[in-house]
């Protein structure tokens, strides 16, 4: 699949920005509304739309696309989907779908029925020729790169300021950070320590919008399995306590990383729903003396080495991190050091990715730095059911197991009370009460730290400012701005037009 398909080609109904509480932009819908138990999903599309051949696109595309086994592979709950005429689509799902709004709305990609409807193999289609809604076609392709030209039936065809796109290969960073500096590349989004190694044209700015969570991984659940000292919530609430996340987030992240809340709602875009304001921020400096206060506290005594012990054992546990990412492995060494100096002996080690995977998979693990997806809308419902969900929903899985398909909580944290409220949130669209719940999840994370909260990731953007206008920018954040966004990036490319 290439990059420049989804989006710029094939579009969902609505675009969502992540990167702030706003409404969705319509696409290819147009309006939208649920009925009273959230069962029911009844979707107005725009009038007189074409497919990029000339085709037209109605409802009866949108319901032949909910219905495709490729966007819907496991049903999803999803009764059935009718287009009642040319521009009204009705969705009828089995259970509540006010939390699964963005899945349904703003990542299902819509099809060209009179294409995909005799594709019974799609995963092996070749596609070539892709027909989509979007403001792009492709026009060719060589090993080094593809061109996409724009689309003579796109709904504001007349309104595209850019109307080329070449997307082109490149083997590494440094090569990417060449072409930049060189006025070769005009949009991209990766990591550079030092931006003005770029910016010094005067042809390219860039923006850093941090959005993913860095945390600690722990398996923490003994009772699914989990092995270590830090199945013991004292030593997790030490550990965080041990942390100067200042200092990591200057010499591991070159100061380019967001704050983190310990409640893992992305701050400032979901302060609404932080229950208490002393959740707000994770601390930012170490405090030694609290750690060992909270290891004293669960029975552990400082042994002769400066290390904590506790039924003559010594507080000693392992921490991994992807041989090569640079920034993680730095962090790993600046825990180890931190931890120790509140008297916990942590080993820093790399190891492969794919070890890195199995392990956090099967849950052979005892600490590792590793990322949390954040979440598509300014709501962390998805964060607190696919990471700190349990068995009771489907988001865990004993050690040794996979974890449920979707489904990323590999520290095997599995708490009643936090699936209870998970369940609750799913089935109401009320602010209130969701407030309530999402407090309630934020208690029982906050006090039992399956996830450590390190930083928010730096996403760093660089594009030309030049030749181009419209690109997001810090005053006006109406998209997530790197290339590789997908859908994003097909809703930016729509924005941009050419410096006069």
């Amino acid at each position: 699949m290439l990059r420049g398909a989804l989006g710029p080609i094939y579009e969902p109904l609505f675009f969502y920005n992540k990167t702030a509480d706003s409404e969705p932009v319509g696409l290819i819908g147009d309006s939208f509304e649920y009925n009273e138990d959230g069962t029911v999903i009844t979707i107005t599309i725009k009038p007189d739309l074409k497919w990029s051949d000339g085709k037209p696109l109605t409802a009866k595309d949108v319901a032949f696309s909910f219905n495709y086994e490729a966007n819907n592979p496991e049903g999803n709950g999803l009764v059935s989907a009718e287009a009642t005429d040319d521009t009204t689509v009705v969705l009828t799902y089995s259970s509540a779908q006010y939390t699964t709004e963005f899945q349904r709305l703003g990542s299902t990609y819509i099809l060209p029925e009179h294409v995909w409807a005799d594709v019974t193999d799609f995963a092996n289609f070749a596609n070539e020729e892709p027909v989509g809604s979007g403001a792009y076609v492709v026009d060719k392709t060589t090993s080094e790169s593809y061109t996409l030209v724009a689309n003579e039936n796109f709904r504001d065809a007349d309104k595209l300021g850019v109307k080329k796109v070449q997307y082109i290969a490149v083997d590494n960073n440094q090569t990417a950070q060449d072409l930049l500096a060189a006025g070769k590349l005009d949009w991209t989004g990766m990591f550079i320590p030092n931006p003005d190694d770029v910016t010094a044209n005067g042809k390219i700015d860039w923006i850093n919008t941090p959005q993913d969570p860095t945390v600690l991984y722990t398996c923490s659940n003994a009772e699914l399995g989990c092995t270590g000292p830090q199945t013991d919530v004292a030593v997790r609430q030490a550990l965080n306590a041990a942390i100067d996340r200042s200092t990591i987030k200057d010499k591991a992240f070159v100061g380019l990383t967001g704050d983190i809340s310990p409640t893992f709602a992305l701050l400032p875009r979901d302060e609404k729903w932080v229950a208490d304001p002393a959740n707000e921020v994770s601390p930012q400096e170490a405090n030694a003396a609290e750690a060992g206060s909270i290891l004293e506290a669960a029975g552990y005594t400082k042994g002769s080495s400066g290390i904590y012990e506790k039924d003559g054992a010594p507080l000693e546990l392992t921490l991994t991190s992807v041989d090569g990412w640079t920034d993680y492995n730095d962090a790993a060494k600046l825990i180890a050091e931190q931890a120790e100096a509140a008297g916990i002996k942590i080993t820093a080690s790399t190891v492969q990715w794919q070890e890195f995977s199995d392990s956090r998979q099967g849950g052979e693990f005892q600490l590792i730095v590793g990322g949390v997806i954040g979440t598509s809308v300014a709501d962390p419902f998805q964060i607190y059911r696919d990471w700190f969900g349990g068995t009771a929903v489907e988001s865990t899985s004993p050690v040794g197991t996979e974890i449920p398909a979707g489904r990323w909580n590999f520290s095997r944290y599995s708490n009643p009370v936090v699936d209870t409220a998970i369940q609750a949130a799913i089935s109401t669209n009320d602010e209130a009460t969701k407030k309530e719940l999402y407090g309630t999840i934020q208690t029982e994370i906050v006090r039992d730290l399956p996830y450590i909260p390190l930083v928010i990731n730096a996403t760093q953007t660089f594009y030309n400012t030049k030749d181009y206008t419209g690109w997001p920018t810090e005053e006006d954040l109406y998209a997530f701005p790197p290339s590789w966004g997908a859908i994003a990036a097909g809703y930016v490319l729509t924005q941009l037009q050419p410096v006069k």
